[in-house]
């Protein structure tokens, strides 16, 4: 009897990946996904550690699959599992933690996997593919756990980069997203002691990728303003059919004793500079980023000055976090933490502005010709998709059948956009 898989992934697209290559590796040897209602054998969960929430959604998933599953192995690895292996451990029905994404192949070997995969040959259940570039990351941002569990720098081979890529399009994926933990960093571990014009960065990888025959486009998953280098903006500019005009820019405030109270490298000044360099070199580029609402000591000025820095930036989507105080790091130990109900409070402002930057953003778009990856068809019989510029899309299937035939799943067609409805983008 064949044996069943099921997998659980929490937090962000480097775990999203990692959990799909493990996946690919075990069918190699004859797993299969365990179906609706069917029992797992094995089952694998990728957690998260970045907020408290994210710890609790992780012991729940586990507990949850112990329970539907109960003769079924439960292998966890993860931040999470790294920060907190016992308590992990302890949970039911976990026969072993990694605390290690390192050793993926390792785990893998002890299933009996021989031929462990470099990479993906297609990605299970997204129309957009995950590609992760690079892992660790060096930072050491007062809030932040993830350097303390991922600290190791780590660029993935270009070249094996390029091979999964070229796999991703041919299985049909028309959308690869480039990703890792500080993404922005890939090459650095290579280029320690090399003199500066032997360099190998993000934006050697993306000409490469560029390279690529076929129908693709390719996204840059989070990344820093500083590392958005003008030689990366130039690569975007050269290949505008391939590289979307998307960023997200990593803002977390947007006051400057803030910044400096997280540790972060910038001020609002560079930040908004990079902005501004992006509009002038790209074509209505779509800038959408993070803010953590609610930071030890953040008073309502500076809140206010974050509000001010948004606007400005112009941004087309702010995710907004409350602050998360994570055990071990600085941030936490500050004894001038706010109230949940403030903190809640100011989430609910950003998420005001951020609707009123939205909908300024896609206003802009109207009667400009856009590039939308079709994804699904909606229950009104709609084609649904997500632009180039990171917008939600709807379009009419065409009544003629040749027009039809061409707006099928997976495609990249392009349209115009001749109205916002419901913050959704309405093609023709």
């Amino acid at each position: 009897m064949t044996a069943k898989l099921r997998t659980r992934t929490l937090g962000c697209k480097v775990n999203q990946y990692e959990t799909e290559l493990v996946r690919q590796g075990l069918q190699t040897i004859g797993y299969e996904d365990a179906g609706e209602g069917e029992s797992a054998d094995l089952c694998i969960v990728n957690t998260c550690t970045v907020t408290e929430t994210g710890d609790s959604k992780s012991r729940q998933v586990v507990r949850r699959l112990h329970r539907e599953n109960p003769d079924a192995r439960i292998v966890v690895m993860g931040c999470y599992a790294t920060r907190a292996p016992e308590e992990v451990g302890a949970l039911p029905g976990v026969v072993e933690v990694l605390t290690d994404k390192r050793e993926l192949g390792d785990l893998m070997g002890r299933f009996g996997v021989i031929d462990v995969p470099t990479g993906l040959s297609g990605f299970a259940g997204r129309k957009r593919a995950y590609v992760k570039v690079q892992d660790g990351c060096l930072l050491r941002c007062s809030y932040c756990i993830i350097p303390m569990v991922r600290p190791k720098l780590h660029s993935r081979p270009s070249q094996e980069i390029v091979d999964e890529v070229t796999r991703l399009v041919d299985a049909g994926h028309r959308e690869v997203v480039l990703t890792g933990i500080h993404l922005g960093h890939y090459g650095v571990d290579w280029n320690r002691n090399k003199p500066r014009e032997e360099w190998v960065r993000l934006a050697h990888l993306v000409r490469d990728l560029c390279e690529i025959p076929g129908k693709f486009r390719i996204r840059m998953s989070s990344i820093e303003a500083t590392e958005v280098t003008r030689e990366l903006i130039g690569v975007m500019a050269e290949y505008p059919e391939k590289v979307v005009p998307h960023l997200h820019l990593c803002l977390q405030s947007g006051s400057d004793s803030v910044l400096r109270r997280m540790r972060r490298r910038w001020g609002t000044k560079m930040f908004l500079d990079r902005c501004r360099l992006l509009r002038e070199s790209l074509d209505r580029p779509a800038i959408t980023t993070d803010i953590i609402a609610g930071f030890p000591g953040e008073t309502e000025e500076e809140f206010e000055q974050t509000l001010r820095t948004c606007r400005e930036a112009g941004f087309s989507k702010i995710h907004a976090f409350p602050y998360s105080a994570r055990k071990g790091t600085p941030a936490a130990e500050r004894d001038d933490q706010l109230d949940k109900s403030l903190i809640s409070e100011r989430v609910d402002r950003l998420g005001e502005v951020e609707s009123e930057l939205r909908r300024d953003y896609y206003d802009s778009l109207v009667g400009s010709q856009l590039e939308l990856l079709v994804e699904e068809v909606g229950s009104d019989g709609r084609l649904q998709g997500t632009t180039c510029r990171y917008a939600p899309a709807t379009i009419d299937i065409p009544e003629r059948a040749e027009d039809a035939d061409a707006l099928r799943e997976d495609d990249l067609i392009q349209a115009k956009v001749v109205r916002v409805t419901n913050d959704r983008l309405e093609l023709a």
